[in-house]
């Protein structure tokens, strides 16, 4: 079982930027691959980035390549996500979540462990 929860969301004015935290309990966090995905409001839920268990190799959704960096320390059992040049479309509530698949997957079905999500805004 592992429990997470984001923190670091908050009001940014349009070009600004956000680093998102997302800490896990448990002992075994290394062995799970991690994921960011958002939900805007009255839209379905999309990836937006994921990294393997050792934080090699991470995978962007298009609208994020080049604009968020994720990363995670597995002795801090904690994954982020830096946002730079953020724009009104990015506002969302972000999610982090985990899963055993040993590669990096775009899909929510291939992640378990969910957390409430934390909400970012944009403002123009």
């Amino acid at each position: 079982q592992v429990q997470l929860v984001e923190f670091g969301g908050g009001l940014v004015q349009a070009g600004g930027s956000l680093r998102l935290s997302c800490a896990a309990s448990g002992r075994t966090f290394s062995s799970y691959s991690m994921a960011w995905f958002r939900q805007a409001p009255g839209k379905e839920r999309e990836f937006v980035a994921a990294i393997r268990r050792n934080g090699g190799n991470p995978y962007y959704a298009d609208f994020a390549k080049g604009r968020f960096t994720m990363s995670r320390d597995n002795a801090k059992n904690t994954v982020y996500l830096q946002m730079d040049s953020l724009q009104p479309e990015d506002t969302a509530v972000y999610s982090c979540a985990a899963g055993r698949s040993s590669i990096v997957v775009a899909l929510e079905i291939a992640y378990t462990y969910w957390g409430p999500g934390t909400q970012v805004t944009v403002s123009s």
